[in-house]
């Protein structure tokens, strides 16, 4: 059973996926706006949130970042938009996933699922399982011990899937690694997505380590390689 809050203000949708998953034995909370999502995840926790964008008072973007200052609560991002530029946005302010209105309930449960999954895992595995890992490229330094990144002296702001991707790379760097194995080994064999997933990742990881960037490199038909030395 999980314990699963969801936001959004249109009555209709909360109902739907509330019934429909508590017919299965989850446990569903419900909240119309950002700020009551707020106020609820300060007073309990909960193993994912499902959460509308466009809300009144506060909307998901906002709510999340204020989330994620207190608590570390999978995010499942829920909008009628579908624009990269939406998708992006989300990734950067640390969502796990992002579906379309309108969706499965079904289908979001599958997806519940395996983000729930995947963030235990990451929590069970956490920084004493691993040996200490520090890598230098240029101006970077990735502690991943620490789950860290610093750019010239400067700390990086990743999302949580950012670092995943990025030391995954690293981890790999020589490597030609296709999107389809980067999506497999970093995302799981069951995520819903597609290359596009990928591309949109790396495109924001460049970002956040510029101007360093070109030490991922696309390999044109195949996917990405993080060189072992920046290229000129």
């Amino acid at each position: 059973m999980y314990r699963i809050l969801i936001v959004d203000d249109e009555d209709a949708i909360r109902e739907g996926f509330a019934e429909y998953a508590q017919f299965l034995g989850h446990d569903v909370t419900q909240a119309k706006d950002g700020m009551e999502a707020v106020r609820l995840c300060r007073a309990q926790d909960f193993d994912i949130i499902l959460m509308d964008i466009m809300m009144p008072r506060m909307d998901g973007y906002t709510a999340c970042k204020e989330i994620r200052k207190e608590k570390d609560i999978p995010v499942l991002m829920l909008s009628a938009r579908s624009e990269e530029y939406d998708k992006l946005y989300g990734f950067d302010v640390g969502i796990d996933d992002y579906v379309t209105k309108p969706f499965s309930p079904r289908e979001v449960l599958a997806r519940v699922q395996v983000i729930i999954t995947r963030h235990k895992g990451a929590q069970a595995a956490g920084p004493a399982d691993t040996a200490r890992e520090v890598y230098t490229f240029g101006g970077t330094v990735i502690d991943m011990s620490a789950r860290t990144v610093t750019v010239d002296g400067a700390r990086a702001e990743l999302t949580p899937k950012e670092y995943d991707l990025l030391f995954f790379l690293v981890r790999n760097r020589g490597i030609a690694l296709s999107r389809e194995k980067i999506l497999s080994e970093v995302w799981g064999y069951d995520f819903y997505g597609d290359d596009s997933t990928v591309n949109t990742h790396i495109k924001m990881l460049r970002a956040h380590i510029a101007p360093y960037e070109p030490y991922i490199t696309t390999i044109r038909g195949v996917g990405y390689r993080f060189e072992t030395e920046q290229p000129m």
